[in-house]
């Protein structure tokens, strides 16, 4: 396997792409090991989705589309953001603050610590930010076959 794989998708910031978002890193994540079904693909197909409807409900219709990155290095860390053209960053709500949303990033750094990784924010050279989670990638590398099947 190589010693770095990435895979990216750019879509518009509309509702519909968050499934699009979500389904496309889960597909990205077989191709490179993971399964569907398993637990860690289901924490970072939930975290994806919370960083895809933050780009979509929280840019204020000031950034058309988002790009998701994934990498994967060394069979060891994976690094999956998310890149909006909005320039504020996400804000923590205060607990007090009784509001039906707001509560994404919560969730993100919550499960990202639940899996030993982390949650990074940085702004784009274009104005915009990106955030993404680190995680320990815990996949044991499995051969393809010439047929391009992953080998049981």
């Amino acid at each position: 396997m190589a010693d770095h794989l990435e895979a990216s998708v750019t879509l518009p910031s509309e509702p519909a792409s968050v499934s699009a978002a979500r389904g496309y890193v889960v597909s990205a994540l077989a191709e490179w090991g993971l399964a569907a079904d398993s637990d860690a693909a289901d924490t970072i197909r939930l975290i994806v989705s919370e960083l895809a409807t933050n780009a979509v409900q929280h840019t204020f219709g000031q950034s058309p589309t988002f790009t998701v990155v994934m990498e994967l290095e060394r069979h060891e860390r994976l690094l999956v953001g998310v890149t909006d053209s909005h320039p504020r960053f996400p804000k923590r709500l205060p607990a007090a603050v009784q509001q039906d949303n707001g509560r994404g990033m919560v969730i993100i750094r919550w499960l990202a610590a639940e899996c030993g990784g982390r949650v990074r924010v940085w702004p784009t050279r274009e104005g915009g930010k990106t955030v993404s989670i680190e995680l320990p990638w815990t996949v044991e590398a499995r051969p393809v076959s010439r047929a391009g099947r992953r080998e049981p």
